[in-house]
């Protein structure tokens, strides 16, 4: 069940399109200092963010699967993705799930550690986490 409800609506701001949402995701991972190219989902259908309590979601026409190449990671997105973003931090994640061995494990946080040492972390339901190099997660554009 969907999370994002009418209620939650009212107090959002709403954006629809795949290039308002892409161009407003991005912007919302470098406010909150983490790497623009964390959410490569294509076919945004419909975004909105609280800023009072830093609740965002992304809604896409179907689920993507992503391969990081430069750490060897297969990342599946699900149609809606749900957080709370802050300063150098992803809370309370959905629709997020990576594949380590065989298995589907879905992520709850991601962070950036404060001050930033060049790594980012990833974190699943169960407390465990793993980190790797941010340069994984950036786009060609800001590398130049």
């Amino acid at each position: 069940m969907s999370q994002v409800t009418e209620e939650v609506r009212a107090k959002a701001e709403v954006y629809y399109g795949d290039e308002i949402c892409q161009e407003k995701s991005k912007f919302l991972l470098q406010e909150v200092g983490l790497p623009r190219g964390l959410l490569p989902l294509r076919d945004i259908i419909e975004c909105g963010y609280i800023e009072e309590t830093g609740f965002v979601w992304l809604k896409q026409k179907k689920k993507i699967e992503h391969c990081f190449n430069k750490i060897g990671k297969n990342v599946a997105y699900a149609t809606e993705i749900t957080a709370n973003v802050e300063k150098l931090r992803i809370k309370n994640l959905t629709g997020v799930k990576v594949k380590e061995l065989l298995v589907w494990i879905s992520l709850s946080e991601i962070y950036v550690n404060d001050p930033p040492d060049g790594k980012i972390v990833f974190k699943i339901p169960a407390g465990l986490s793993r980190s790797f190099p941010t340069s994984a997660f950036e786009l060609e554009d800001d590398k130049k």
